[in-house]
């Protein structure tokens, strides 16, 4: 039997002219403020996740150990800094002793001379006054002496705060040589070291040979013999010659002969010389030569 009730429609009920039906815009409405909060919530989500790193970030760099620098490391340090500031200071110090008028050379001591003078020598020193000790070198006390030709060399000691010592160191003469009324002293080298009228004033041997002697080979043999004797034994000499530079001879002040020979074993020849010249003499015996050619046999006749 169908039913004859007819629907009722409550008041309220009926759908408004424009508004929204089920399935319609409102539902997208919805979905969007979802969306949105979501959205909302996610970016939330992640500041609050960036500020939790970022704290986390600052935890762990607060976290980090620091080790102590190594010991031994700060005393090399401190070592190195000291020696940089020690040879800064000696350096500083070096510099003012260089240039520093307090060490002005204001007195020159000379020893050594023998041929000349310590006033001749310190005469050609005179330019150095005043110069600082530090700056005075041995090369140029050795140029400033070259016109002294008796000066070989020479060495210096300073001695602060003002003084010099210069140690000269002479040539050496050997002989004698004729050169009109004087007798000329020379060296081994030939160099004219002086001159006297009187030869007995001067306890060295005559050479004899030739004009223009020191420029010959018979001049350098008999000059080489000759600085080879000790200065007691050379004194002895009276003169000095050379048939050739292989047959060097000596005469003694008292007349006798010396045969040399050669240039050779010049040092074991003067040995030998000098120890027969030390043998007692012997009355019975007449000794006029003594023959050192053959140095490792001499004997006298």
């Amino acid at each position: 039997m169908a039913s004859t009730r007819k629907p009722t429609y409550r008041p309220g009920t009926e759908p408004r002219p424009g508004s929204s039906r089920p399935g319609s815009g409102s539902d997208h409405v919805i979905s969007a403020q979802r969306s949105l909060e979501t959205e909302g919530n996610s970016v939330t989500a992640a500041g609050t996740s960036a500020t939790g790193t970022s704290a986390a970030s600052t935890a762990s760099s607060d976290n980090v150990i620091v080790f102590p620098e190594p010991k031994r490391r700060r005393q090399r340090r401190l070592v190195m800094w000291t020696l940089s500031i020690v040879a800064a200071v000696v350096a500083a110090l070096i510099a003012g002793a260089v240039f520093s008028p307090a060490l002005a050379v204001r007195t020159i001591t000379v020893d050594g001379t023998t041929l000349l003078t310590p006033e001749a020598v310190q005469k050609a020193l005179s330019g150095l006054e005043g110069k600082p000790l530090p700056q005075v070198g041995e090369q140029e006390i050795n140029e400033l002496l070259k016109p002294l030709v008796q000066v070989r060399s020479a060495t210096i000691e300073a001695r602060p705060p003002s003084e010099l010592l210069v140690h000269v160191n002479e040539r050496v003469p050997v002989a004698l040589l004729k050169q009109g009324d004087a007798y000329v002293m020379v060296d081994v080298d030939g160099v004219q070291l002086g001159a006297t009228k009187d030869q007995s004033a001067v306890a060295l041997p005559l050479i004899d040979a030739g004009a223009g002697a020191t420029n010959t080979e018979l001049f350098k043999a008999i000059a080489a013999v000759l600085d080879t004797l000790p200065a007691d034994v050379r004194a002895k000499m009276s003169t000095a010659s050379a048939a050739s530079p292989d047959a060097v001879e000596l005469k003694l002040v008292d007349g006798k002969t010396v045969v040399w020979g050669n240039a050779e074993d010049r040092e074991l020849k003067a040995k030998a010389l000098e120890a027969l010249l030390k043998m007692p003499a012997d009355p019975k015996i007449q000794v006029s030569v003594y023959d050192v050619s053959v140095p490792r046999h001499p004997f006298t006749k």
